[in-house]
């Protein structure tokens, strides 16, 4: 039993429809008061957090939408709003390791698992800047300025908090017109439509776009699915 604390788009299809069904039975466990795997480490960590199993569960949802999936059972618990488990049963950049060995010769997810620091930022870098223009532009020094890779467990540790903070109207915006600039010469949209989008239609747009023409490099960005999410 396994909840990642990583971005669903790195899963690859089991392993996608396996979180899923498990964060299933832990809501049921929650809900339902039931015994079986209810001292499991994971349940526990997860039993004063249902808002963000919840969020976790649309995070999952979306992935699945951009894999062809209909997800069709929500999640609707509210215990502690906008609190996310404190501790990991393993950390962001050992669960990337984690997969890296699971996926040797198997298919790997939406995002390829990153191998440095400069690709495990650039599939981020949309998501942070939905949420926190000065850590985006923080970051991005900080990688560029570096050719180590001591630097990646603190950095998957930082994107895994900063993408559990909601973003804010203007970063979604800003983030979405510049992931707008990947795929907005793919088709031609009339500017008075454009302007008419919410936010909501303007990613909805860039993600069967970014899907239909497989614009690479949002197909390997976190923000492609998970913003939809917060939205």
């Amino acid at each position: 039993m396994r909840i990642w604390d990583i971005d669903p788009g790195y899963l690859n299809r089991q392993s996608l429809l396996g979180e899923h069904f498990e964060l299933h039975g832990i809501v049921s466990i929650i809900v339902n008061n039931k015994k079986g795997y209810s001292r499991h480490p994971e349940t526990v960590r997860w039993l004063e957090h249902g808002w963000a199993l919840g969020k976790r569960h649309l995070q999952l949802a979306v992935e699945m939408s951009l894999r062809g999936y209909r997800e069709k059972s929500p999640v609707s618990l509210q215990v502690n709003r906008d609190q996310w488990p404190e501790n990991y049963i393993d950390e962001p950049f050992e669960q990337f390791a984690i997969l890296q060995d699971k996926y040797e010769q198997k298919e790997q997810g939406r995002i390829a698992l990153p191998q440095n620091v400069q690709e495990l930022w650039r599939h981020h870098k949309y998501s942070v800047l939905a949420r926190d223009v000065e850590a985006y532009k923080e970051i991005g020094r900080q990688v560029s300025g570096t050719n180590s890779n001591d630097d990646f467990a603190p950095l998957a540790m930082r994107l895994s908090k900063l993408l559990r903070v909601a973003p804010f109207e203007g970063g979604l915006r800003n983030s979405l017109q510049h992931m707008w600039g990947h795929v907005s010469e793919l088709a031609i949209t009339p500017q008075e439509e454009l302007e008419q989008w919410s936010l909501k239609e303007l990613l909805g747009e860039i993600q069967r776009r970014t899907l239909k023409y497989k614009e690479p490099y949002l197909i390997s960005s976190t923000a492609l699915g998970e913003l939809m999410a917060w939205i």
